[in-house]
């Protein structure tokens, strides 16, 4: 809760109030810690706080009792008694909840969350997907074609209907971006398929969410925006990235504010361990770039989870505010990480750091807090304070108006399809396929066209042929009746009735003869 505008958190076994200043939230923080041991409620300490000076907060709901955030807590003997250690009564402790907003990126249990392909990049998707670095850099190329395209990269069938193009026109493209194997590209096409059966297709379309919506507030109060990640968990890569990428656009969105009274917006990252298992060293160096320069936008990130030792150094270098609930140690491995933890502080010359995160109850920790200096403060060992909302989940019927009555359900409810690389291709493989059907009936009816002249020819041919044979019929027939004539009056003339037999048989003859040659071939 806030106190003299500062946030007090916890309370030493002395009774002194500790704080964490709001102009050194932006600075970063941890908050880990064993199960059990009370990292939860810490969080909803913090969000309560932010909330209350008007910091918007976003949160991942992993177990389903955070969206008790909107409801006040419930009294109780243990409150009152916790209530009456702390002095909370005369703070002007009240049972009181939260302005929240749900979120759920498959639209099942909050406002639908989505993004855009295009929008995530290849880098993440590569994650997303599980691709090994060679067939995340044709990933890389995939998208590299269609920007070069003017081709929209919206969701998953847009990335499928890319995949299959490519590798159509793959021998086209390898001049300009290198070569891509079949092998490859299919494989990229599996893993899309694989995220499409398990839901994430739902995560990948419009209207995708516009981060600055985020930075709201209600009566006064920063709103906390919590992403109902129960079945998201169940995929920790894709939760892992997802969260990124969040961090990303606050990132790119957000102008540079340089130091301020307080956060513009504060972001929890639950089981943060997840976020490095597996990266990539150019994944770690881009979440250290972002960590390390998002502060300066006006951004805190607060990342929770079971050890430190989860946390790489260059990004735990960066977190300023810590806060470590018990650890336990049944393996050396196990004692080396809580010696890492306690050396992590600056050492109280009260207390052994390492033997009190040992024996931390629920509720209980050590805290360092950046002074105004910017300066760590020494580790303190601290009784954590209740929260002010509910500490269970909230019941089904109070979530679901608190979905339908936000002012962003009304945007983001309702999925819509617009034109992007899917509708372009298609319509383009229709025209390919239409030109190519069209050659074809044209190729087909030059063929018949050909058959046919030739058909003709040949009966033009054989036409011919019989017209000639009938003429040399005819003319045989007539000039040797007319030779014959001839022959036998010049027969006649010259050897009376016997040359008239023997000329008219000789004259037909020569006359045929003569008319042949003039027929031939």
């Amino acid at each position: 809760m806030l106190k003299d505008g500062k946030v007090w958190i916890a309370q030493t076994e002395a009774g002194e109030n500790v704080f964490l200043l709001p102009k050194m939230a932006n600075r970063h923080g941890l908050v880990a810690g064993a199960t059990g041991t009370g990292k939860t409620v810490t969080l909803k300490v913090l969000a309560e706080s932010f909330s209350a000076m008007g910091v918007p907060v976003f949160m991942a709901d992993v177990k389903g009792d955070i969206s008790g955030m909107m409801c006040p807590g419930t009294d109780s003997p243990e409150m009152q008694k916790r209530i009456g250690r702390f002095g909370l009564a005369d703070a002007g402790f009240t049972y009181s909840g939260c302005p929240v907003t749900i979120w759920d990126i498959f639209g099942e249990q909050g406002i639908p969350l989505r993004t855009t392909i295009s929008e995530i990049g290849p880098v993440l998707l590569a994650r997303i997907l599980q691709l090994n670095p060679l067939q995340g850099d044709i990933l890389s190329i995939v998208f590299k074609i269609a920007d070069d395209s003017k081709l929209l990269l919206i969701d998953t069938k847009d990335l499928k209907a890319m995949l299959r193009y490519v590798s159509e026109h793959r021998t086209d493209f390898e001049g300009d971006y290198g070569k891509m194997s079949s092998q490859s590209l299919a494989a990229i096409m599996r893993a899309v398929v694989a995220l499409e059966l398990a839901g994430g297709d739902r995560f990948f379309g419009e209207p995708a969410l516009q981060i600055t919506d985020w930075l709201c507030q209600e009566n006064g109060k920063g709103m906390i925006h919590i992403l109902d990640s129960r079945s998201l968990i169940q995929n920790g890569t894709m939760y892992s990235t997802f969260l990124l990428w969040m961090i990303s656009e606050l990132f790119e969105t957000l102008p540079e504010v340089g130091d301020m009274a307080k956060p513009k917006m504060v972001f929890f990252f639950d089981e943060a361990h997840l976020l490095f298992h597996d990266a990539s060293k150019t994944l770690l160096d881009k979440i250290e770039q972002v960590v390390k320069l998002i502060r300066s936008k006006g951004v805190g990130i607060y990342f929770c989870t079971q050890n430190p030792a989860d946390i790489p150094d260059g990004v735990l270098a960066q977190l300023g505010n810590k806060i470590q609930h018990g650890l336990r140690a049944y393996t050396p491995a196990d004692q080396k990480a809580v010696k890492a933890a306690a050396a992590s502080y600056r050492a109280n010359p009260a207390f052994d750091t390492e033997q009190t995160i040992l024996s931390l109850g629920t509720g209980k920790a050590v805290v360092s807090f950046l002074g105004e200096d910017g300066v760590p403060g020494m580790a303190q060992s601290v009784a954590i304070l209740p929260p002010q909302s509910s500490m269970g989940a909230a019941p089904d019927t109070l979530r679901d108006q608190a979905v339908k009555g936000s002012m962003l359900y009304s945007k983001y409810a309702a999925y819509f399809d617009r034109d992007s690389a899917y509708e372009v291709l298609a319509r383009q493989d229709e025209a390919e396929a239409k030109a190519a059907a069209q050659a074809a009936e044209e190729a087909e009816r030059a063929k018949e066209e050909e058959k046919r002249l030739k058909e003709e020819a040949k009966l033009a041919e054989r036409e011919e042929r019989a017209k000639t044979r009938a003429v040399k019929s005819v003319g045989n027939s007539i000039l040797g009746s007319v030779g014959r004539q001839v022959g036998r009056e010049v027969g006649g003339k010259v050897l009376g009735s016997f040359g008239r037999a023997v000329g008219g048989n000789v004259g037909a003859s020569i006359v045929r003869g003569i008319f042949g040659t003039f027929f031939k071939g």
